[in-house]
């Protein structure tokens, strides 16, 4: 699975051809122990993840949501997709 992004520990990946389970535009979130799926939209598809830990993936959806839906696109075609830098 492609790592997208990390951040505070949060790692973001995105894999290829991942339309099955969930059709909505989604990425893998893990943090520590934990572990969600999150549409790029910031709902929660799956899992979960600490309170602070969704608040800073939220803001971080809504800072690169066009680079996201870009990647997705990609993603989907089975294409590579460029990482997106992390929340400084």
């Amino acid at each position: 699975m492609p790592e997208l992004s990390r951040f505070f520990n949060i790692v973001i990946k995105m894999l290829y051809d991942d339309t099955k389970q969930h059709n909505k535009p989604h990425i893998h979130v893990y943090y520590n122990e934990y572990e969600a799926t999150v549409a790029i939209d910031g709902e929660f598809l799956g899992g979960n993840l600490p309170s602070k830990q969704s608040k800073l993936l939220l803001a971080w959806l809504a800072i690169h949501e066009e680079e996201l839906y870009a990647a997705w696109n990609k993603a989907v075609q089975k294409i590579p997709f460029d990482k997106i830098e992390p929340l400084r």
